[in-house]
């Protein structure tokens, strides 16, 4: 165990590839993560295959990933997203799935294009999410997105997310993540927003997701880790771009990035230099043969 939890996710990585990647590759890929030490992994989706195909095989991935016995440490967080009530469905059926993921968006036009719902609809949902993965013995963690700032000219500020936070305090959700959708946050904005938050709902766990130009993101870690900020969600080598950012450099912050600038600060992330060294070969491999010809995902 570290001082932090890192999540490493792949799903956000790869879920916008062209190239499908074959099940058994996934599968070959996450029992590698594993084995290597991470603990908390965004692996599946639970949506419709015609909107993202290459999580198709969720279920027959977290079939045989359930079925795999870890030798040593806790049971691994395994986080599978869904944004609708068909989606919760097939993800509480799921052997393997221990954590339910929603980005819940303060962007009303962000909101409509991604899932075609309105405010009230996609409150009502979380309600329903929090009510039935506590039933069913799971955890919930919601991604409130572009909890950093808007682009599409809609009202945005503190006071906004800060709204949001209380009120998914009070339906029972104890696991948040501030989404830097667009990557657009400097490490100053980081460090106020999450100093603000962490303030006005203690008890809640709070992470972070963000995006950066690679040379950023090393300052942008440590200014929510200064904030207070615990949980860190990356993706190795940066696999997973943003759409929505306007600059073809801004990504998924890489978790090596993520791992080194806590470790210059003398904090423990349990895992090591070699097993990250390992984690970044076998991502590398995996990208030389599936990004070609790749377009950009749907960053949370």
């Amino acid at each position: 165990m570290g001082d932090v939890t890192i999540v490493e996710c792949p799903r956000d990585a790869w879920q916008g590839l062209r190239q499908i990647i074959p099940t058994e590759e996934k599968i070959a890929y996450l029992t590698g993560l594993l084995s290597l030490g991470f603990r908390h992994i965004d692996a599946v989706s639970f949506v419709s295959p015609k909107h993202v195909p290459q999580m198709a095989d969720s279920e027959a991935v977290m079939q045989k990933l359930s079925q795999i016995k870890m030798t040593s440490g806790d049971a691994p967080e395994i986080i599978g997203i869904v944004v609708n009530a068909q989606g919760l469905e097939r993800a509480l059926a799921t052997p393997g799935v221990t954590t339910i993921g929603y980005p819940y968006s303060i962007s009303a036009y962000f909101r409509r294009a991604n899932a075609n719902m309105s405010r009230a609809e996609s409150r009502e949902l979380v309600e329903k999410l929090q009510r039935d993965t506590k039933a069913a013995g799971k955890k919930l963690v919601v991604y409130i997105s572009m909890a950093f700032g808007n682009p599409y000219e809609e009202p945005w500020g503190t006071e906004i997310v800060e709204e949001t936070l209380v009120w998914l305090k009070d339906v029972g959700v104890r696991t948040i993540s501030l989404a830097d959708t667009v990557g657009t946050a400097t490490p100053q904005d980081v460090a106020e927003l999450y100093a603000a938050a962490k303030n006005c709902v203690a008890g809640v766990e709070i992470g972070v997701h963000l995006h950066s130009r690679p040379e950023r993101a090393a300052e942008k870690v440590l200014a929510a880790y200064e904030a207070g900020c615990r949980r860190f969600d990356g993706a190795l080598t940066g696999l997973g771009g943003c759409p929505f950012a306007g600059d073809e450099l801004v990504g998924n912050i890489p978790t090596e990035a993520v791992l080194t600038a806590l470790a210059a600060r003398g904090v423990s992330t349990g895992i090591d230099t070699k097993s990250l060294a390992v984690a970044c070969a076998m991502t590398h491999e995996l990208r030389e043969r599936f990004t070609r010809g790749a377009k950009e995902p749907r960053p949370n």
